[in-house]
């Protein structure tokens, strides 16, 4: 069992170096907007909750950019959360609904004052 967990482990890792290389070989400079350490950059803008901000930033009240290459839907109201890199998305995956209560009690007061 342990075997096939790292052999899983192995295979993820290489697809992902192999999408990052091809997306990194057909784009001029280190690869469109998301740099070098994105696997996949999407090709079309990605609608997330929001504005695509991070949900962990979001809920500390900051605003970070996520361009949706690493995202979440949730499975309760279908709703897209992006995520600006794994460890926050890893982080959220701990306690999901705990996070995303104080996501959205933070936004309603980032919106507030936005204007």
């Amino acid at each position: 069992m342990e075997q096939l967990k790292s052999l899983c482990i192995i295979v993820a890792l290489c697809l992902a170096a192999t999408a990052s290389a091809q997306t990194a070989s057909t784009t001029p400079g280190i690869g469109r907007s998301g740099g070098i350490w994105k696997a996949a950059v999407p090709p079309k803008s990605m609608r997330g909750e929001f504005d695509n901000l991070d949900p962990i930033g979001v809920a500390a009240g900051a605003r970070i950019k996520a361009d949706c290459s690493l995202n979440w839907v949730s499975p309760d109201d279908g709703k897209l959360y992006c995520f600006s890199s794994g460890t926050s998305l890893e982080y959220f995956l701990d306690k999901p609904q705990a996070m995303l209560e104080r996501a959205r009690a933070s936004w309603r007061t980032m919106s507030e004052h936005q204007d």
